[in-house]
């Protein structure tokens, strides 16, 4: 093998086709299963999209890197599965743009963080990790709550966003700026608005406990609360396999 390479070596134009051949079968292996993605990607009609405000959240997510410590994706080994719950679905991610699956878990994997604590748990931990978990790593991101959140660019971020597939419509795009406000002052006209475009089940409160303003720590727990709610199907077989029992 090693007096191939050597000959190789020795013959650029030789040298030149080998790679591209090997090249090539590596690309084949990669590109090949794309052709059966609509096979293989699980269907979820019911799926909603991101709220602006939880655009807004997730933004900040990025922003401050909480996706190096942080993975988005359950795989399927038992040890996961008992963990975290159902293991992720291709579907789940279908509106992420870019996904945050991530490879490297200094924290717990928050594919399913939605619900499973309260936003004061959240405001908390965001605060000062340690007062809610004494041996975190986690920075202190207090600043959140004292940052007034913009929103006047998110009909961008969603018309963006709607370029690259996900289903925003004109009147969405149109909204974005009161529906993020609504959703974080639940008493405001705006309130309403929210749920007429994206469900009745939509989440609307003063995620940071303060109903007068609209902060980054709003947007950001938003996010976290939607985690792994977007669509019920990753837990469907489940529920079937209960039934049938």
């Amino acid at each position: 093998m090693f007096g191939t390479h050597y000959k190789l070596e020795r013959h650029s134009i030789g040298l030149t086709i080998a790679i591209i051949v090997v090249a090539s079968i590596g690309g084949l292996v990669e590109i090949a299963p794309l052709f059966t993605i609509d096979q293989t990607v699980e269907k979820a009609p019911n799926m909603r999209v991101y709220t602006p405000l939880e655009v807004a959240g997730r933004n900040i997510y990025i922003r401050e890197g909480c996706y190096a410590c942080h993975s988005q994706m359950i795989r399927t080994l038992r040890d996961e599965v008992e963990r975290y719950g159902p293991y992720s679905l291709a579907v789940e991610s279908q509106y992420d743009h870019p996904m945050l699956w991530g490879s490297k878990r200094t924290g717990p994997d928050l594919a399913r963080l939605g619900g499973k604590y309260s936003d004061e748990w959240h405001v908390a931990h965001l605060d000062n990790p340690r007062d809610v978990v004494p041996e975190s790593v986690m920075p202190a991101y207090r600043f959140l709550k004292q940052t007034t959140l913009r929103i006047d660019d998110l009909p961008q971020h969603l018309a963006a966003l709607r370029k690259v597939g996900v289903p925003y419509t004109d009147d969405m795009i149109r909204n974005a700026v009161s529906d993020a406000f609504g959703q974080a002052v639940p008493e405001s006209p705006q309130a309403d608005g929210v749920k007429t475009r994206y469900g009745e089940e939509t989440t609307i409160r003063a995620f940071d406990s303060n109903p007068g303003s609209v902060t980054e720590m709003d947007a950001l727990v938003a996010y976290l609360q939607i985690l792994g709610k977007l669509t019920d199907a990753a837990h469907e077989p489940q529920q079937a396999q209960a039934q049938a029992q």
